[in-house]
């Protein structure tokens, strides 16, 4: 067995260039302050031969939060209100997903590429057999995303990955105040010629942390206390007001 392994990995050429890559930070922490973080992805490539000839080299850098389900709802005016209409559920979307590259994504990376390592938004999203949920369902997806990216949980930046030497590469990713927790997947691809020729994950975890994670936890486990307390902040915060405003006129 052992001289069968040997030739396989014989007969296997290795690959003639490989991502080293890291990120500026291994985990994120959401604090009641938190506004949002910028995590820095740098890396180079690795070559055991001069680089070759040919379609020149290009990198994309993606970054996905947890998946889950969602259902779209269109709103229709009718009888002089507005009210939902047709819904459509997607049965998975990243809570949020940024990609940047160092090239436009059309021209750099080929659709089977795109379809296998589903990089840019749309592939990101599975929305199988939606088709017989509403007319127009593909409409749904395109709202879907295009209301993320208003949110700024979804972003694409067609030049946000700097690249030197065809050796030395950089990118910034910008999280959103709005952060669901979970793990995050940094993946970074190699490509020549529209081809992926060497791609890397690596995961952030995020979390609520401090003030925000004592909260969190106390609505889940004692849901009558987190109530309670809840009603004598904002009645202390009203005693207050009019404590000041009593003062202001006074």
């Amino acid at each position: 067995m052992r001289w069968l392994a040997l030739l396989l990995l014989l007969a296997c050429p290795a690959r003639a260039e490989t991502i080293v890559a890291g990120l500026s930070q291994t985990s994120v922490a959401i604090t009641a302050d938190f506004t949002g973080e910028e995590i820095l992805v740098y890396g180079a490539v690795k070559r055991e031969a001069p680089a070759p000839d040919g379609p020149p080299l290009h990198v994309i850098v993606t970054a996905e939060g947890p998946q889950g389900q969602v259902v779209v709802r269109k709103k229709e005016r009718r009888f002089g209100i507005w009210m939902n209409g047709d819904a459509v559920r997607v049965d998975r979307a990243p809570a949020f997903y940024a990609v940047a590259a160092t090239g436009p994504l059309g021209a750099i990376l080929s659709e089977t590429e795109n379809l296998r390592h589903r990089i840019t938004i749309p592939r990101a999203i599975r929305a199988v057999g939606i088709s017989s949920e509403a007319r127009d369902a593909p409409a749904f997806v395109d709202a879907l995303i295009r209301i993320r990216e208003v949110e700024g949980r979804y972003a694409l930046d067609e030049a946000g990955v700097s690249l030197a030497e065809e050796t030395l590469f950089r990118a910034d990713v910008m999280l959103p105040s709005n952060l669901t927790e979970g793990d995050y997947r940094v993946r970074l691809f190699l490509l020549r010629g529209g081809r992926v020729v060497d791609w890397q994950e690596q995961v952030i975890p995020v979390a609520k942390a401090g003030l925000e994670r004592w909260i969190f936890n106390l609505s889940r486990e004692q849901p009558l206390l987190y109530g309670l307390l809840s009603l004598l902040l904002a009645a202390g915060a009203g005693w207050g007001a009019s404590a000041a405003f009593r003062l202001v006129r006074s």
